[in-house]
């Protein structure tokens, strides 16, 4: 049995940690509203976004003069995996979730003979590949001079994906990311950026609130030229905020379970903290009246 000095010295350590947990789960909390009011805020822009880049799609012949961010190099056989992370631990399941699910999918692209290459963006997902991958990890995108996600640091992400995939580094890309639901909930998603992944538009439906019976101009395939490497930067800029705000949730509900897993251990320690100490009360009462009856 523990001493009653290493019982004490337990449970003021237990009650440092319930205090920093506890802490964390307050700024978590406060990170948490802003960045969930704009991950909400850019939905709808991307949503419209992607409603126009597949009204235009659906107008233009893809062929070898379209654009290559929507027609791709022909070919399917190297897949980019943009893993996007956390650059800082203690997030409860956040960064797992997402590497789970693109592990996953890499394994089914291996097994059907794909060659993969990842590209991560932030440290904490890169950990689990370099024990299992690492000679598929070709880079890592910095982020942990970011403190708010802004559009310019997605588009820096964007244009080193548009870099690689100019300089034939691979065919198809997919972003994985968390997507906000609650700070309960966050569900990983996988979103395939390049070549443009544009859901079919049927000609006799509007698109949102704009008819589908609309003329461009110039024409459409220059209108797309100009959208789709802006369409990749904003779906990059809204996975990056999507995450933003799962990572705080994340890491809010893991705070707090972990400040009542402190409460609970606290209480356990404390009660076993007294029943050792009247014990050792008890012990020495007992030698004391038995010395008094030896005389």
């Amino acid at each position: 049995m523990p001493s009653l000095k290493a019982l004490k010295n337990r449970i003021v350590s237990v009650k440092s940690t319930q205090k920093i947990t506890k802490a964390m789960k307050m700024v978590a909390a406060a990170k948490l509203r802003r960045a969930q009011e704009a991950a909400e805020a850019a939905r709808p822009y991307s949503e419209r976004m992607a409603a126009v880049m597949a009204s235009l799609a659906s107008r233009v012949q893809v062929g070898p003069e379209s654009p290559r961010l929507m027609a791709g190099t022909g070919n399917s056989q190297v897949h980019l995996l943009v893993i996007a992370g956390s650059e800082r631990g203690l997030a409860g399941g956040f960064n797992t979730n997402i590497t789970r699910a693109a592990r996953k999918f890499l394994d089914e692209l291996l097994a059907q003979g794909k060659t993969v290459k990842l590209l991560f963006v932030g440290k904490k997902t890169r950990a689990p590949f370099l024990r299992t991958h690492r000679n598929l990890i070709i880079g890592t995108i910095d982020q942990t001079h970011i403190k708010t996600v802004r559009f310019a640091d997605a588009k820096a992400v964007a244009d080193d994906i548009t870099a690689r995939f100019e300089a034939g580094e691979f065919d198809v890309a997919h972003l994985f990311f968390s997507k906000f639901k609650s700070a309960l909930a966050q569900e990983p998603t996988r979103l395939q950026i390049i070549p443009a992944a544009l859901p079919a538009v049927a000609e006799s439906k509007p698109v949102g609130d704009v008819p589908a019976a609309i003329e461009y101009e110039p024409d459409e395939e220059s209108i797309l030229a100009d959208l789709l490497p802006r369409n990749l930067a904003v779906q990059v800029f809204r996975a990056l905020l999507e995450n933003a705000a799962s990572e705080q949730g994340s890491r809010m509900t893991a705070m707090d379970n972990a400040t009542r897993n402190a409460g609970d251990m606290i209480n356990r320690l404390t009660i076993t903290y007294n029943r050792t100490r009247q014990a050792a009360i008890t012990k020495e009462l007992i030698e004391i009246i038995s010395g008094a009856e030896a005389l």
